[in-house]
């Protein structure tokens, strides 16, 4: 019998953590989804793995026995992944929307020139991962925006940051306005990407500005085309990062500079024993972006 490996990450998760939600926020998944695949699990196990009380997920004797057994598969799974992508000389690298902007193609010619022959492979993560894979350590190096969580187990660098703005419809009232404070947009609907808890999502939705006023959703998207959609077809606002205009260009969105709201830090973030290869990778992040000058509001650093 085959089981998939995501499967048992999801099972170590909910073991570890003897909770559904908490387990799903860790895993970037729905509790819907993960409960589905845990009956999956247990299906193709023919077993039951946890049972529900009071106080969360409880393992059964079978659950236990399987727990002991599923972290040293994982491991060696991983180290024997880790193992192979060296030996081809691969670099996964996460990254969410645009990365770093301008400098993620110089960072990876930069790369190249360290290390001759081997091949940088950029995956792009769902705005639902805001760790662009590390969580899940699909990836052992991400370029991302700060916080993400699961930020507390990696080594982080920032590598510059800029101030952020707020897409609107082009036919919005505020749309031809050369700056706006961020108590004008208070009351607007706003659009999220899907609903995750924690740090991340609160930053972007800037919750501790908002003078404890609540945050009305207007919708939920995961991916930059829908988010664009959303915003041009009048369903809500959002705050973005100073060079979204550059990347997301559209002639129904319009992108204000917004004062009163903190800056978005895009940062390189790595799984601490991640190898000599990603050193590197950290090593032409810092150089390349320390280089670079820009302005706009963005700080380059």
């Amino acid at each position: 019998m085959d089981v998939d490996t995501r499967l048992l990450r999801y099972f170590a998760a909910i073991a570890e953590e003897g909770n559904l939600t908490r387990a799903a926020h860790r895993l970037f998944v729905s509790q819907p989804s993960l409960t589905k695949q845990l009956k999956h699990l247990e299906s193709q196990l023919g077993v039951r793995l946890f049972t529900r009380s009071s106080t969360g997920m409880r393992l059964t004797d079978a659950g236990r026995a399987f727990a002991a057994r599923v972290p040293p598969v994982l491991a060696g799974w991983d180290a024997a992944v880790g193992e192979t992508r060296s030996a081809a000389r691969v670099l996964r690298v996460g990254f969410l929307a645009s990365a770093a902007g301008d400098a993620t193609q110089r960072i990876v010619s930069a790369f190249g020139e360290v290390r001759p022959g081997w091949r940088v492979d950029l995956e792009q993560a769902p705005w639902s991962d805001p760790s662009a894979g590390l969580a899940t350590a699909d990836v052992p190096v991400a370029l991302l925006r700060l916080p993400f969580l699961g930020e507390e187990g990696c080594k982080v660098r920032v590598l510059f940051s800029e101030r952020r703005c707020v897409a609107l419809p082009s036919a919005h009232p505020l749309a031809c306005r050369a700056e706006i404070a961020f108590p004008e947009l208070w009351d607007e609907p706003v659009v999220v990407a899907p609903a995750l808890k924690g740090a991340w999502r609160d930053h972007w939705l800037a919750l501790s500005e908002r003078d404890g006023r609540e945050v009305c959703i207007g919708a939920v998207v995961e991916k930059p085309d829908e988010f664009l959609g959303a915003v041009a077809s009048g369903h809500g606002i959002a705050l973005v990062p100073a060079s979204a205009p550059h990347f997301y260009a559209r002639p129904d969105v319009v992108y204000v500079p917004v004062t009163g709201v903190s800056p978005s830090e895009i940062a390189v973030a790595w799984q601490p024993d991640a190898g000599d290869a990603v050193t590197d990778f950290v090593r032409c992040c810092v150089d390349v972006t320390r280089s670079r000058r820009t302005s706009c509001g963005t700080r380059w650093g």
